[in-house]
Order: C-alpha cells, then structure tokens, then sequence
C-alpha cells in the first residue's frame, strides 16, 4: 500500500542531494539490544551521528527537502521494515541512539528497556523533539503502567492529528 509513496520520497531524496536514500543507523531497542533502524535520509551525508539538537546548528546539514521530510514524518516510513521484522512496534518509545547513554540508562532504571520501541509513542505526541530527557522518559514509563490496545489506538489518532498539523517538529 505504501510502496508508491516510498519510491516517490526515495526519486526524490537521490534527486536533491547526493548520497544513498535511505540513512542506517544503530538503534537500542528491546532489553538494550541494538537493531539497525532506516530513515529516509533527510541529512547531508558525513552529519555526525547524534541526536539532532545536539548540532549546533541543525539546519545547516538539512538537505534541500530534509525540513519536509522531518515535518511531515515521511522519513519515517522505512521503519515500517523494522515492525515487519520485529524489531519495532507501531506504538512504543522512539528508539535510542546507540550513544544516548543518559536515555537509555534512565530507560532502564524505569523498566522502559523492556518495551519494543515504536514508530511513535506517548512521549512523541506530548512534546517530540522539544521534551527534555527526564520528561520524555516519564513519559514513557507512564505509557509502560498505562499500555493497552484503546491507549495505543488514542495515541495513534494523536500522532495522525500532530503529523498533519506538523506540531511538535523543531528541525
């Protein structure tokens, strides 16, 4: 159903800036263990691999439709492959760099290491990139107490609503 879409981004994406479409990059997912997570590549290649708003100035390595992508979470599909494979859930925290210790060991000390991540989460549709380390984490352990197949459908419908409204999105 999606394999229009992804080839138009991906035309486009080569189209733009040089570089493979889509961007690898290692991921923490269930109990800590690593999982390689695709991206449409909405970066410049040769970014360096952290978290964007760790850039000094992440604008810069945007590529020329990098700001869409990111806004409209169309550099997102590829992650569909990884709920295929397991790797992810539709619903869940978003996956860690593989070099966000702080995320990860205050993930673990709360138990959210147990969790697959998902494609989008409760963190995500309270705050996205904008949330602090410690309230996205509280965040997701609450979704940990909370789980539930009506919760999942609620944030579903959020993430619907925000992606549309491209709230939440700083870069």
């Amino acid at each position: 159903m999606f394999l229009p879409l992804l080839v138009i981004v991906m035309v486009l994406v080569r189209s733009t800036s040089k570089g493979p479409a889509l961007y690898w990059s290692a991921r923490v997912g269930r109990h800590n263990q690593l999982f390689s997570m695709p991206k449409f590549r909405s970066m410049h290649v040769g970014t360096p691999a952290v978290a964007t708003h760790l850039l000094p100035d992440p604008a810069a390595h945007l590529t020329p439709i990098g700001s869409f992508l990111r806004k409209s979470s169309l550099d997102e599909l590829p992650q569909l492959w990884n709920i295929l494979a397991g790797d992810m859930s539709f619903v869940g925290p978003r996956p860690a760099l593989f070099n966000q210790t702080d995320l990860i060991e205050l993930r673990t000390r709360l138990g959210v290491h147990e969790l697959v991540p998902g494609l989008t989460g409760w963190a995500q549709v309270n705050g996205r990139d904008e949330l602090p380390i410690p309230d996205k984490v509280a965040l997701d352990a609450e979704y940990l107490r909370m789980q539930s197949t009506w919760f999942d459908l609620k944030i579903m419908w959020m993430t619907a609503q925000k992606v549309l409204r491209r709230d939440g999105v700083t870069h």
